[in-house]
């Protein structure tokens, strides 16, 4: 019995055989539908061990110190390169993300911008929009451009309001597609959700993650870095020992601090964030929070990097880069 012969899991509507996914509500409900329950909440759920390992194992890789998400308007090649200057410069390695509501341009494509500018990208995929024959070519296109790795994610679901004509695939689910590009020879990051629901299957889920042939991972936001080391620990215990990027939040006003906390599977720290919009000069409370924020995660035991993810800023794709530029100056001007 391989992964690809088993069924998915019944009551999961993105058909994932390998969960939970990171979409899953507080009160334990599917991001698809607040009426339906994610199936891995259950009284019984269990998290299905992987069945067998990657050819190769996982690949070898080098976790970026400060993993910058590269945050621009869709479709829009000159705004795409005047961020690029302002934020390859400052990171180690930049995370471009594949949005359910607002799609860009083709990865490859993404990608050879910024390595054409000295820049090592980080590329999401998702399983929402492509089935396993595009992923498989995704993969071979991003391996010959040599990326510093993909983040594989089983991905958010489109909202209903959000092109409704667009069919969602959901062919593969975030292990899988991890094992996937292990085999491909790309290094795989997987996403982790240590403040969503079921938090108990959260641990066992990473590991099986790591044996399918993740390489690294990349922790959502918590309300605390001892919430994290906790985590840790248990995923730790559960046989994961793979390198990790904890998620720094960047918001320097309110409506950036609320589209984190939309977010299913996410926590912030709530007193910062009242404590950054309260600040006579919320921009510089904000970074100065994300460089604490930075610092307290990058000591706890296991964490070797840092997502600084967020829009950052309301006013514009381009004031957004430039406070996530400055954060990670601040932080790479740090001792490691």
């Amino acid at each position: 019995m391989t992964a690809r012969t088993l069924d998915p899991t019944p009551g999961c509507p993105k058909r994932m055989v390998f969960g939970p996914c990171g979409g899953v509500r507080s009160d334990g409900s599917c991001e698809l539908d607040a009426a339906l329950p994610c199936p891995w909440c259950g009284p019984d759920a269990a998290v299905r061990p992987w069945p067998t390992r990657p050819p190769t194992g996982p690949v070898p890789v080098r976790p970026p110190r400060v993993l910058t998400d590269l945050s621009v308007p869709p479709y829009d090649l000159a705004a795409l390169r005047d961020i690029l200057g302002l934020l390859v410069p400052v990171s180690d390695a930049l995370l471009v993300g594949e949005h359910h509501h607002r799609p860009d341009f083709p990865p490859t494509m993404l990608a050879a911008e910024i390595l054409a500018v000295g820049g090592s990208p980080w590329i999401t995929l998702t399983c929402r929009d492509r089935n396993r024959v595009v992923l498989e070519q995704e993969l071979a296109g991003l391996a010959a451009l040599g990326v510093g790795g993909v983040l594989c994610v089983t991905g958010d679901g489109r909202g209903q309001d959000v092109r409704p004509e667009v069919t969602q695939v959901f062919d593969l689910d975030s292990t899988r597609l991890a094992h996937l590009a292990a085999a491909a020879g790309v290094p795989a990051a997987v996403a982790v959700a240590p403040a969503a629901p079921p938090a108990d299957l959260r641990p066992a889920a990473l590991a099986e993650k790591q044996r399918a042939g993740a390489s690294m991972a990349v922790a959502n936001h918590v309300g605390s870095p001892a919430a994290l080391a906790a985590f840790l620990d248990a995923a730790r215990d559960a046989g994961a020992d793979l390198p990790v990027i904890a998620g720094v939040a960047v918001y320097t006003d309110e409506r950036s601090a609320a589209v984190l906390a939309a977010f299913p599977g996410l926590a912030l720290d709530t007193d910062a964030v009242a404590a950054v919009l309260a600040a006579p000069d919320p921009r510089e409370a904000g970074i100065a929070a994300a460089v604490a924020e930075a610092e307290a995660l990058l000591a706890v035991p296991g964490v070797v990097g840092v997502n600084l993810s967020g829009l950052a800023s309301a006013d514009g794709w381009r004031a957004g880069a430039e406070v996530k530029a400055e954060v990670a100056a601040r932080i790479g001007n740090t001792p490691a």
